[in-house]
């Protein structure tokens, strides 16, 4: 099977995963803001927000380089290097989850909102330790060449969790209880998934070679840290651009705009899955690449996956456009006002595949802090035209912040990596390529 063919074949199995789970979610979510309102919709999304991202700090950036290193350590046959790795990343997952509990528990007795929120502090804690460790060992099951077990537990998973728990608050609870009842049931019973999570993924290491003539460098640690601490920054900003957003937004949309905001937003992140699903798949195979110094090799998986994205990324616009306006509808009268937004939201993701994965291969290339300004950047973009266009615009204010910030971002990071390593990373190389070959396969076409 060509990789074109294996990259189409094991992404779309992903992303058809994806939608199964992603479809049960947005029933959750409809049927959250059909029995209790769009209030009770806008305060779980945003609790949903705040326990991501404290999922992402937890591991302090580990899990956003493990399927690198997971694929590295594979390459070169060093188990027990990996083993360290995952048990590095276990004690700042402990240790953050210590601290950001404190910090709940002082601002919780400090501040009269916070005593609202003191209920829900620890299911939240739960919930995004679990998650945070779910991340982790998803992470290292993509580079070991596992994408579809890698993506199994938050794309599968978690949404039936999500749907369990949903009918157990509605037949269980009042609307006073709601949300709590909610987070409660999904922190507990995604705990006991990440748990067996955990437990496949040590059993999967086994897989790997354990060459007793490789033992840890004890400069390994630094070189974790030196691609790790760059990495979480880029990670929250990037895997979880909506959950900042959401948070900011939720201080200038009323309850109602923000959920429609909100549902969007978690239509787009379905359908973005299709674009990531296609990285994902051909990730392991480009750091061997790159770790066997075999640049053409890297240079060529990279521009099949890019050219891949870029069309798939079409593709989903279309069926936003066709499709969004029922999946709006099942969220009740008001919610097909996000339509425009949608459609907008939709663009970010030709964007992104155009311009290519720059922060990996400047981290490939040793330069992981270089991503850091142009994200900055992106996100400083993102404040400002939030604040100019959202009161006037609303939720599409909001999606055309969202796409300005990304072109911004985007196209700084893609000049920073080509300057850095002299390799353009976006999809326009493979492109030219193409048509070069056409031309020269049709001499008389241009006669």
């Amino acid at each position: 099977m060509s990789r074109t063919r294996r990259l189409l074949s094991q992404s779309s199995l992903l992303f058809v995963a994806r939608i199964f789970g992603a479809g049960l979610i947005f029933l959750v979510q409809a049927g959250i803001a059909r029995t209790w309102g769009s209030e009770i919709l806008a305060d779980y999304l945003v609790l949903i927000a705040l326990a991501n991202i404290a999922a992402m700090i937890m591991p302090l950036g580990f899990q956003t380089i493990g399927a690198y290193f997971a694929a590295e350590y594979r390459a070169k046959g060093e188990r027990q290097t990996l083993a360290s790795f995952l048990l590095r990343a276990y004690w700042h997952v402990g240790a953050s989850a210590l601290v950001i509990g404190a910090l709940g528990v002082l601002y919780g007795l400090n501040f009269e909102v916070g005593a609202e929120a003191l209920p829900l502090l620890p299911p939240f804690l739960i919930l995004a330790l679990a998650t945070g460790s779910v991340f982790m060992h998803g992470a290292v099951l993509v580079g070991l060449k596992h994408p579809i077990a890698g993506f199994l537990a938050d794309g599968l998973a978690r949404p039936l969790i999500i749907l369990f728990a949903f009918v157990s608050v509605f037949l269980l609870a009042n609307s006073d209880m709601a949300l709590v009842g909610l987070a409660w049931t999904i922190s507990v019973t995604y705990a006991a998934i990440a748990i067996g999570y955990g437990v496949l993924v040590w059993r999967t290491l086994h897989e790997v070679d354990d060459n007793p003539l490789r033992e840890m460098s004890e400069e390994e640690p630094k070189r974790w840290w030196r691609f790790a601490l760059p990495w979480v920054m880029i990670s929250i900003a990037t895997d979880f651009f909506f959950d900042l957003d959401l948070l900011f937004l939720s201080q200038l949309l009323d309850k109602h705009e923000l959920a429609v905001f909100g549902v969007a937003a978690r239509i787009f992140a379905l359908t973005s899955f299709g674009v990531t699903a296609v990285y994902a798949v051909l990730l392991p195979d480009m750091f061997e690449a790159d770790a066997n110094k075999d640049r053409p090799e890297f240079l060529r998986q990279l521009g099949d996956a890019n050219l891949v994205a870029t069309g798939s990324a079409v593709v989903l616009i279309v069926a936003m456009a066709i499709g969004g306006p029922l999946v709006l509808w099942l969220f009740g009268p008001g919610f097909e006002q996000g339509l425009p937004a949608l459609l907008v939201l939709g663009l970010i993701l030709v964007v992104r595949a155009a311009f290519g994965p720059s922060s990996i291969v400047l981290s490939l290339n040793d330069r992981p802090w270089a991503s850091l300004p142009a994200v900055g950047a992106g996100l400083g973009t993102l404040v400002i035209l939030n604040v100019f266009l959202v009161p006037a615009l609303a939720d599409l204010g909001a999606a055309l912040a969202a796409l300005g910030s990304i072109l911004v971002w985007s196209a700084l990071l893609w000049r920073e990596a080509y300057r850095r390593t002299d390799i353009d990373v976006s999809v326009w190389p493979r492109i030219r390529q193409l048509l070069s070959a056409k031309s020269q396969a049709n001499p008389q076409s241009g006669a």
